[in-house]
């Protein structure tokens, strides 16, 4: 039983339903919804009335809620003994990316912080919904996410605050098999699902500037852009992926860029963190990304 699930419960308890346990949570509903299918299928009991309106914890859950609040405690506590010993040993950072910037973006600011400290770096990778929750949960100092230009601060809310670190594009790309394809009415596309950040970008800001006559046929669907990466390679048709993490696919020719026919979208790339007080080491890097030597003012692949 992992600490953030019996926190789901918990904030299924406080909040009397599952919407206001993911607002609680900093989640969407749906990404809320997707957490509890997977603690009761780990468990393998069903642990919430889906008969009730609002749906509501079981009454046989409801009567742990002592033990769970206890065991809760214990655990945050215990995480925060282990990160103090961990500290006190040597330097220790965690920090966690949105899926593609885990590609690309983490390699590069790994390399940069252990050059010159001797540091022990923990990174994760999860959606957007993921990364805010493990810092609010204090399971990672940082998180490396993308926004799209004038969006930032409503994109995470007034609990954090962000730097920006630089730039990327999400562009259209395929197989060269594909290319001529493009033309057609019906577009081959392999598609993100509509909950995911990805997917809500390319419904606000890509969607609507296509060519009116263009129908798109989805193919596939999948919410690892690594994934929806090698189905563009192997010719399922055009997907819109970072230029970060096709670009090494366009120089050898596996894929090609379609955005002269096709909308693409700038994304900034930002660096996250709770809006707490922070320890002073962490205090440290937070203020060492303004003038560490990577150009991520814009960046180059």
């Amino acid at each position: 039983m992992r600490l953030e699930w019996i926190d789901d419960i918990l904030a299924v308890l406080d909040g009397g339903s599952l919407t206001r346990a993911a607002e609680k949570r900093l989640l969407t509903q749906s990404a809320f919804t997707r957490r509890i299918r997977l603690i009761e299928n780990s468990v393998g009991a069903t642990l919430f009335d889906r008969r009730r309106k609002p749906v509501s914890l079981m009454p046989g859950i409801q009567s742990l809620e002592p033990e769970l609040r206890e065991l809760s405690t214990r655990l945050h506590k215990l995480r925060h003994v282990l990160k103090t010993a961990n500290d006190q040993t040597g330097k220790s950072l965690s920090f966690v990316c949105q899926h593609a910037l885990t590609t690309t973006i983490s390699p590069r600011i790994v390399q940069t912080l252990t050059e010159n400290d001797d540091i022990s770096i923990h990174v994760r990778s999860g959606n957007q919904d993921e990364c805010l929750l493990n810092l609010i949960s204090k399971q990672v100092d940082f998180a490396i996410m993308y926004s799209v230009p004038g969006d930032e601060i409503s994109s995470i809310g007034d609990a954090f605050e962000a730097k920006t670190l630089g730039t990327d594009t999400l562009i259209p790309v395929c197989a060269p098999s594909v290319r001529n394809k493009i033309t057609s009415a019906a577009l081959p596309v392999i598609g993100y699902p509509p909950d995911v950040f990805l997917g809500q970008v390319f419904a606000r800001k890509i969607a609507p500037r296509l060519p009116k006559e263009t129908t798109l046929v989805t193919r596939a669907e999948t919410a690892l852009t690594l994934a929806m990466q090698q189905y563009a390679m192997n010719g399922i048709g055009v997907a819109w992926l970072p230029h970060s993490l096709v670009a090494a696919s366009l120089a050898t020719g596996q894929l090609q860029r379609a955005d002269s026919t096709l909308p693409s979208q700038e994304l900034t790339i930002r660096m996250v963190r709770f809006a707490v007080a922070q320890s002073e080491y962490c205090e440290q890097i937070w203020q060492s990304f303004d003038a560490l030597p990577l150009d991520f003012a814009t960046l180059h692949y």
